[in-house]
């Protein structure tokens, strides 16, 4: 339930001063009776500020109760209530009535005081357009005053600029003369003894012919170094000429004679090897069992020499000629069986120092043919690097002629509008309104206090026109 807390709130809002002390919660019981429930929820709805009493108050009921004067209860203070009621109904009636009076009043001074307003910004208004129209007919006279001057000062600055122009002109012609003499005379002297200007007026036979002669000599330096062919070969660049060849085959159709000798020289040379390596090696077998007998011999030349019987050394021999005979059946075996199966075996692995001595030498051309490729191509990028320098020295010589060729038509453009507005200008100073002779002027001028008099007599207060004309005071 939330009445406690309700309860406490209402304490605050009529200001009791330990309402902040209290707990809401405390106060629920007060809620539970039905007698006193009605009750509170009326204090805790409808009580507020206005239903307590102030101190003043308190006091003034205070001093009240101590003096000896009677009190009024329920009926007798009901009376005098209504009594109390009619009288302020009274006075707030009259009170109506002075307050909508004053209301009235009150609106018919604002009405007033805007209308003054209104009127005052009216008048200010009408100062400020008065003062400017003053301004303004003080600025036309002096204006109207200075406008001779100013209209001879253009005329001699006018007079000055055609002046200036006519010089200019006449510097101009004299230089466009110059210029022409000049081109007239270069074109004699080129008809006479032509001297080339520019790029593309030099002939260019004798640097073709070198580079010409350069890459004939080119093409006879890699005919030389290379054997004849080859270009067409690598630009081919087909399969066929470049498959694998099986190194044991002695010859392959559709080749050429050195590839077969090349092919056979070194089959040669592979048979010279393992006959050489087969050589090799029995010498080393007989080395090692000569250096084994000898061995064996020292090691037994003792005991032989202490065995005292001859029985003892027959059958010592005997043994050992039987064990020479079992060894040379197992050398013999070894000939002639196993010995060329791994012979056959190894073959391809004892030709490797040969076939590594071709690939050497091949390497050794290739890297050869490598260097004077690189010597060509160099060759040929400094006659490329030529050929693109002066293919970039004639783009920037016509870049070059399309830009002068561009500012010559903006002269000539600009020459023409220069034209044009030196015969305006010539067409203008020759107009009449422009000359020397005095123009009579139609205006009245300030000055003239008689036809000024005479022209405010005939328009009366009603002047509408900023000047004052002859004409305007004829048709008066």
């Amino acid at each position: 339930m939330d009445c406690g807390p309700k309860f406490v709130e209402t304490l605050k809002r009529i200001g009791y001063p330990k309402a902040d002390s209290l707990n809401g919660e405390d106060f629920d019981w007060l809620f539970e009776t039905l007698e006193d429930k009605s009750f509170l929820e009326w204090f805790c709805t409808t009580l507020n500020e206005s239903h307590t009493l102030s101190e003043e108050e308190l006091q003034s009921f205070n001093l009240l109760l101590k003096s000896a004067n009677p009190l009024l209860e329920e009926d007798a203070l009901d009376e005098a209530l209504k009594t109390c009621k009619s009288l302020e109904l009274k006075t707030n009636s009259c009170d109506e009535d002075k307050e909508e009076n004053l209301k009235i009043l009150e609106d018919e001074l604002q009405t007033l005081q805007k209308r003054k307003h209104l009127k005052s910004r009216r008048r200010n208004k009408l100062q400020s357009v008065a003062s400017a129209n003053n301004l303004l007919c003080l600025k036309l006279k002096d204006t109207g005053e200075e406008k001779p001057k100013t209209l001879k000062e253009a005329q001699g600055i006018l007079n000055a600029m055609n002046t200036k122009i006519n010089n200019e002109l006449q510097s101009l012609t004299q230089k466009i003369g110059k210029l022409t003499s000049f081109f007239a005379v270069a074109s004699r002297q080129q008809e006479l003894d032509p001297a080339p200007v520019l790029l593309a007026q030099l002939a260019l036979d004798k640097y073709l012919c070198q580079e010409e002669q350069s890459t004939a000599a080119l093409t006879l330096y890699t005919k030389k170094q290379f054997f004849q062919g080859i270009s067409e070969l690598v630009e081919s660049s087909n399969e066929d000429n470049f498959q694998l060849v099986d190194i044991r085959n002695s010859f392959t159709s559709d080749e050429s004679n050195d590839v077969c000798e090349d092919r056979q020289e070194l089959t040669r040379l592979k048979m010279a090897y393992v006959c050489a390596r087969h050589q090799l090696i029995q010498q080393e077998a007989k080395n090692l069992s000569m250096k084994s007998g000898l061995q064996w011999a020292e090691d037994n030349i003792c005991s032989l020499k202490k065995t005292p019987g001859k029985e003892n050394v027959e059958t010592r021999i005997s043994s050992l000629n039987s064990d020479i005979s079992k060894l040379k059946k197992h050398l013999a075996q070894i000939n002639n069986e196993t010995l060329p199966l791994l012979v056959k075996e190894d073959a391809e692995l004892l030709n490797m120092p040969v076939v590594r001595g071709d690939f050497d030498l091949q390497i050794a051309r290739q890297d050869y043919y490598i260097s004077r490729q690189d010597q060509i191509c160099n060759q040929l990028i400094k006659q490329k690097a030529s050929f693109e320098l002066l293919q970039l020295a004639y783009e920037i010589e016509l870049r070059k002629l399309r830009d002068n060729s561009r500012l010559l038509e903006n002269i000539v453009q600009d020459l023409k509008q220069s034209s044009n507005t030196l015969v305006q200008v010539l067409e203008t100073m020759s107009e009449p309104s422009i000359s020397h002779h005095n123009i009579p002027r139609n205006t009245i001028d300030s000055k003239r206090y008689s036809a000024q008099r005479l022209c405010q007599l005939l328009e009366g207060s009603n002047s509408k026109q900023l000047f004052r004309t002859y004409e305007g005071l004829e048709q008066m």
